[in-house]
């Protein structure tokens, strides 16, 4: 898995996040005929709060971010990119089972959207979520407090 860590986010990272936002999404985009690549790297800008977002390190590298915004007695799983260079190596999912262990601890549910067609559903799914709704470009997810 590699030695990761999470690092609190700040506003110096945004231009870093947005770009490998466009890379890590390009595809599913693209395939989904909705790849832009001034909004995908926009819509990052406009809705990144550091606040509630770490960045990922390997060693003492960038290698992705994710947010975990409190809305009305719930938590939005955001802004969750890894390197793709990086995939199949275990740490996206350490990392999203130290965040749930966090909002199960707190009680919490636990809501995401995701592409239609991404591979990282499989993920959310291993991990308890199950859908709640979806669209033709958009499938959203909620995985209820465990114990």
């Amino acid at each position: 898995m590699g030695d990761w860590e999470l690092r609190p986010a700040s506003w110096a990272d945004v231009e870093k996040v947005a770009e490998l936002r466009a890379v890590v999404m390009r595809p599913d985009l693209e395939r989904l005929g909705r790849y832009d690549e001034h909004r995908v790297r926009q819509r990052l800008r406009d809705s990144f709060e550091p606040a509630h977002a770490w960045t990922i390190e390997v060693g003492d590298d960038f290698a992705g971010c994710v947010a975990l915004r409190p809305a009305e007695g719930v938590y939005w799983l955001e802004h969750f990119f890894l390197d793709p260079r990086l995939h199949g190596r275990g740490i996206g999912t350490a990392v999203l089972g130290r965040l749930l262990e966090r909002c199960d601890r707190e009680g919490a549910v636990v809501r995401l959207n995701v592409l239609q067609g991404s591979a990282a559903r499989r993920l959310y799914e291993r991990h308890g979520f199950t859908v709640e709704a979806e669209d033709p470009v958009d499938v959203f997810m909620v995985r209820a407090v465990t114990s």
